[in-house]
Formats: structure tokens, C-alpha cells, sequence
């Protein structure tokens, strides 16, 4: 099986070496340790990476740091995080996980396509929402178009996005997950 390069993204040294270490006994090589995102889209620019592990604790960063955007990001939990800052992440470990198990889950994050990378956000843009509202509601593209005062391609394209963050394909699942998100009243249907 091929090897694959990592970076990590962790400020606490000890637990730095010790995710290394992890890798370098698997199928992995490790051409860089930062402590910073910035550090890390510095060493981006200079080195080929397959995945980078990074402490979760750095998501806010991770998100501003545009040299991630195809790369998947494996996130190393040391505390409690919340649903929507876990699912930001290709997978996620903890500092309990075992070494065998820490391989296998960067290695899933290698092979995912790159559709599952940390820079891209499942949350629903505030148009997304506009269009989904609309689409619940039992509006066509044309229709969702002149409503909005944009393209009925801008609308598809809206629609496509939404699909993809949500994973739910029929205009039925959708309006479900609008009521269930609170985004429409069921009243209103």
C-alpha cells in the first residue's frame, strides 16, 4: 500500500511526538510538526501532504487557513467538542485512541474523496436557506429565481450545495429538514 504524508498541528509537543511516532510505524511519513496554522501554511507551501492531524482545539484557525482547502484534516480530540465542530473534520481521534486504530482512521481520511476535506463547511449558507425555505415550500427553480432576484443557475447551483451539505436528495427529505431545523413551521407548508 502506498505511504502517504502527514503534517501535524499540535502545540503540545509531547503529544506531537507521540502521533509521529504512530505514523511513522504505520503507513505514513511525517514531513512536518508545527505548533500553529500559520506555521502549517508555511510548510503547505514547501512540502506535498496527504492529510494533516491537528489538535481540534485549533478548528477556528484550521478554518482560516485557505492552504488546507484539499487537504483532509484528521482532528485530535483532548477535551469535549461540539457535534457541529467534529463534523468539520475528515475523522476524529482522541488521546485515549490506540495507535492501530489512529492508523486506520488517517488512512479512511487519505482515501475519502476530497468532497470530505475540513475547509469545506456543512453548514447551509444564509442563501441556502433562502432557497430550501422556498423549495420546502413547494416552489420550482423559476419560481425560487424570481423570488430571490437571482438565475434559475444560481438557484440550481444553491440547490446542488444544499443536496451535498445535507446528503438528502428528495424536495420530501428536504422539507423535513427544514422543519426539523426550524428554518420553515410546519404550518406554513
Amino acid at each position: 500500500m502506498k505511504r502517504y504524508n502527514v503534517a501535524i498541528v499540535e502545540p503540545a509537543a509531547l503529544v506531537a511526538e507521540g502521533i509521529a511516532s504512530i505514523i511513522r510505524d504505520g503507513e505514513g511519513d511525517v514531513v512536518g510538526i508545527v505548533g500553529t496554522t500559520a506555521e502549517l501554511e508555511a510548510l503547505l507551501r514547501g512540502a506535498e501532504v496527504d492529510v494533516v492531524i491537528a489538535s481540534a482545539s485549533l478548528h477556528r484557525d484550521l478554518e482560516a487557513c485557505v492552504a488546507i482547502d484539499d487537504i483532509p484534516v484528521v482532528g485530535i480530540l483532548t477535551s469535549l467538542m461540539e457535534d457541529d465542530v467534529l463534523r468539520k473534520f475528515a475523522a476524529t481521534a482522541t488521546i485515549y485512541t490506540s495507535g492501530e486504530e489512529l492508523q486506520r482512521i488517517v488512512r479512511r481520511a487519505v482515501d475519502l474523496p476530497a468532497e470530505h476535506n475540513y475547509a469545506e463547511s456543512h453548514e447551509l449558507s444564509e442563501r441556502e436557506r433562502d432557497v430550501l425555505i422556498l423549495v420546502a415550500k413547494g416552489f420550482t427553480n423559476k419560481e425560487i429565481a424570481s423570488e430571490l432576484n437571482i438565475s434559475p443557475h444560481t438557484v440550481i447551483s444553491h440547490r446542488k450545495n444544499i443536496v451535498h451539505k445535507t446528503g438528502i436528495r428528495s424536495v420530501a427529505g428536504l422539507t423535513v429538514y427544514a422543519v426539523l431545523n426550524n428554518l420553515i413551521d410546519g404550518e406554513q407548508l
